[in-house]
C-alpha cells in the first residue's frame, strides 16, 4: 500500500516548513490543504509559502483559481486525488499539508460529496448577509447539518445553503475506501507560544505590504463582501483584529483536528521530521 504524508496543524506551527524538509529528504512533492491558498492573489494574507521557501519542491492545489469564484470541497478532492496519484506515478511520495479540516478529512477518508453545481445568483444573494445570519437560514433549511458546521465559516455555510436547496438537504457522506496508508502527524504550540507566533506574523503582514495586496484584489474586481468571505484579513484589517480572529480561527482548527486519534501530535517540528523517518522506513 503506497504512503502519503499529512502535516496539519494550527496556522503559524510552521507546517509548510517541515513539509519543504520532509519532501526533501525523502523525494515528495506537497499538496496544498488549504481553502484559501488555492485562490490567485490571496498570498501574504494567507500566508502564502513562497517560491524561495519551496527550494525547489513542487506544490500543487496553490494558486488555481481566480477569488471572484467560489471553489467547492469536491472540486478540492478531486484535484487533490488525482494529484496523489500523478506523484505516486512519478515514484515520488505525496505530502498532504494544511490546515483545513475539512479538506484534508474528504481526501483521506474518501467522503463521496453531493455533485451540486455553483448556484452563482443564490450566492450573490447570500454574500450579502452575515455568518450569523447564513447560519439561522441553514438550520432553517437542515438543522442536521447546522450541529457539525463552523457557524463562523460564512465560505462554508454557503455551500451548505446551496446544497441544501438544491437536494432538500445536506445529505450523509458515504465513504469509500482509499488505498493509501496515510502517515498522519500534527504541529501544536502550547496557547502563550502560538500567540507570540501569530503576533509576529501578522506584523509582518503589515509590514509586508497586506494593505495592498487587498487593494490589488480590489482593483481586480473581488466586491467587499466576496473579500469578507474569503477571510478576516481581507476585510477592513487592523494589527488587534487580525491577531484576535487568528487565534479564534486556531482554537476551531484545534477543536476539528482533537477529533481525530490518529494524530501524532509534536511540538517540535525535528521531532516530527525524525517520527516521519520512522515510519516511511516500516
Amino acid at each position: 500500500m503506497k504512503k502519503v504524508i499529512l502535516i496539519l496543524g494550527q496556522t503559524a506551527t510552521g507546517k509548510s516548513d517541515l513539509a519543504v524538509k520532509i519532501a526533501k529528504k525523502i523525494n515528495g512533492e506537497i499538496i496544498s490543504a488549504d481553502s484559501r491558498q488555492v485562490y490567485k492573489g490571496l498570498d501574504i494574507g494567507t500566508g502564502k509559502i513562497t517560491q524561495k521557501e519551496m527550494r525547489g519542491i513542487p506544490h500543487h492545489l496553490l494558486d488555481v483559481v481566480n477569488p471572484k469564484r467560489g471553489f467547492s470541497v469536491a472540486e478540492y478532492q478531486k484535484h487533490a486525488i488525482s494529484a496523489m496519484a500523478e506523484i505516486i506515478k512519478r515514484g515520488k511520495i505525496p505530502i498532504i499539508c494544511g490546515g483545513t479540516g475539512f479538506y484534508i478529512d474528504t481526501v483521506v477518508n474518501g467522503i463521496i460529496l453531493p455533485e451540486v453545481p455553483l448556484n452563482q445568483k443564490l450566492r450573490r444573494q447570500l454574500m450579502t448577509k452575515s455568518a450569523a445570519a447564513l447560519f439561522v437560514i441553514l438550520k432553517k433549511l437542515d438543522s442536521a447539518r447546522a450541529k457539525n458546521i463552523d457557524s463562523k465559516n460564512g465560505v462554508r455555510l454557503i455551500r451548505a445553503i446551496e446544497i441544501a436547496k438544491a437536494l432538500g438537504k445536506v445529505p450523509r457522506p458515504k465513504i469509500f475506501p482509499q488505498n493509501y496508508k496515510f502517515i498522519k502527524t500534527g504541529l501544536y504550540l502550547p496557547a502563550d507560544k502560538l500567540k507570540k507566533r501569530i503576533e509576529k506574523r501578522v506584523k509582518k503582514m503589515f509590514q509586508d505590504g497586506l494593505l495592498n495586496e487587498i487593494k490589488n484584489l480590489k482593483k481586480a474586481g473581488v466586491s467587499n463582501k466576496r473579500l469578507e468571505k474569503l477571510g478576516f484579513e481581507y476585510f477592513n484589517p487592523t494589527y488587534e483584529k487580525v491577531v484576535s480572529q487568528t487565534l479564534k480561527y486556531a482554537k476551531r482548527q484545534m477543536t476539528w483536528f482533537k477529533r481525530d486519534k490518529k494524530i501524532r501530535w509534536f511540538t517540535s517540528p525535528s521531532s516530527a521530521f525524525a517520527w516521519l523517518q520512522k515510519q516511511l522506513a516500516k
